[in-house]
């Protein structure tokens, strides 16, 4: 199919539009930006900076893509946003390039789902298979693995990691890093439990969802210093490598684990 650019949109020089890729009415795309094979991005949509966009992502209408970082540290520095493939990016979608005090980089992994008035900050990594509901809100830094999903109006403050497969509810405030599996709501969000449902429709068999259950116990429930607990999971993870993201997260948490 061949690429597809409606008279209106502007496309300035050095830009890079693989086959097939479809841009709408008054849209801009910069001279930096590198859009992939059978990419859609709508009307009086933006995206500039140092950015990758890679195949079959679909940009609706007035989404801002790879601007400027919002800090007051940022001088201009040629930072990159790399997004990957398939991707959607509903209504109003704001998502910034990396700042020099970080990796100069943020990122957006395959096959996410990130809705409307979404925000997602410099130097953020998200993974693959995330949902963003409705008005997420994620600061500078912020790091969401893979298969999590945020409730709408979720606000993520900077340096704050949400674990894989885990879930927030509506109005969530994140203040402190959410360990995977986990589910958490309120303002600051805490743990109400793990996200079995989540677990057994992504193929978790019943027995690893109960050794998860009996980690989260150990984690939350148990009293026990953070140490004690890490101690008991890494000893059910020797039978259940799946109980190992705990750990795993637990070593390399930044604002400290939300308990």
């Amino acid at each position: 199919m061949a690429t597809q650019v409606h008279p209106t949109a502007l496309i300035e020089q050095g830009a890079e539009l693989d086959e097939g890729v479809e841009v709408g009415p008054y849209a801009i795309i910069g001279p930096d930006v590198r859009v992939g094979r059978d990419t859609r991005i709508g009307p009086h949509c933006v995206v500039r900076g140092h950015t990758v966009l890679g195949a079959g992502n679909r940009v609706f209408q007035f989404c801002s893509i790879g601007e400027e970082p919002q800090d007051k540290k940022y001088r201009g520095e040629p930072t990159r946003l790399v997004i990957g493939d398939r991707n959607t990016f509903r209504e109003y979608v704001t998502i910034n390039c990396g700042t020099v005090q970080d990796a100069g980089l943020t990122t957006v992994g395959d096959d996410n789902w990130v809705m409307a008035y979404v925000h997602i900050a410099h130097d953020c990594v998200v993974g693959n298979h995330v949902i963003l509901a409705n008005c997420t809100q994620l600061a500078g830094h912020v790091r969401i693995e893979d298969h999590a999903i945020l409730g709408g109006f979720t606000g993520v403050h900077q340096f704050c990691s949400i674990g894989a497969h885990a879930i927030t509810s509506v109005g969530s405030v994140v203040l402190q890093d959410i360990a995977p599996y986990v589910m958490a709501a309120g303002s600051p969000a805490s743990p109400r439990g793990i996200n079995s449902e989540g677990l057994k429709r992504r193929g978790f068999d019943a027995a690893t969802v109960q050794a998860i259950k009996r980690a989260y116990r150990a984690l939350y429930r148990s009293g026990v210093a953070l140490e004690d607990a890490r101690a008991q999971i890494d000893a059910m993870a020797v039978e259940v490598p799946a109980v190992a993201r705990f750990g795993e997260f637990i070593a390399r948490a930044r604002r400290g684990l939300a308990r």
